[in-house]
Parts: C-alpha cells; structure tokens; sequence
C-alpha cells in the first residue's frame, strides 16, 4: 500500500513503513522509517516505466549507485 507520504510493504508476514518523497509523475525516493541494519538505512530511488490496468513496470537502483535493476508490481484483489 502507498499514499503521497508512505508506503508499507509486506515480507513473510511482516510489516515494514517508508517514506516516500516524489520527485516528479513517475519517480519517487524510498526510505525506511525503522531501519534494522545498515544496508536497510539506504534509500532507494524507483521510477515508473510503463502502466496497465492492474500493474506497473518499474526500474529502481540505491540512491547514489548506478547499477539499476527493473521489476514489475501487479495489484491485487
């Protein structure tokens, strides 16, 4: 689930809260809000590809790092 501020994601059972800050339509940054080690308090930078109806492309990389890599989210019912 993610508003304008906040995002929370769900990993084997468990809740996990970041912030999101908009750059622009399609490119956002993502930071833990309790990270839990080191490599957690990254932020991420994602930016939307391509849409559909029910999911969305995406390319995402850390926050000062070039190498990026892509996935796809699909919503569910």
């Amino acid at each position: 689930m993610r508003n304008d501020t906040i995002e929370v994601g769900y990993f084997n059972g468990v809740s996990d809260t970041s912030s999101v800050r908009w750059i622009n339509d399609c490119e956002y940054i993502v930071k833990k809000l309790h990270p839990k080690t080191k490599s957690e308090e990254q932020s991420i930078h994602m930016k939307i590809l391509t849409t559909t109806e029910n999911s969305y492309t995406f390319e995402y990389n850390l926050v000062g790092k070039s190498q990026t890599s892509r996935g796809t989210a699909i919503k569910l019912e």
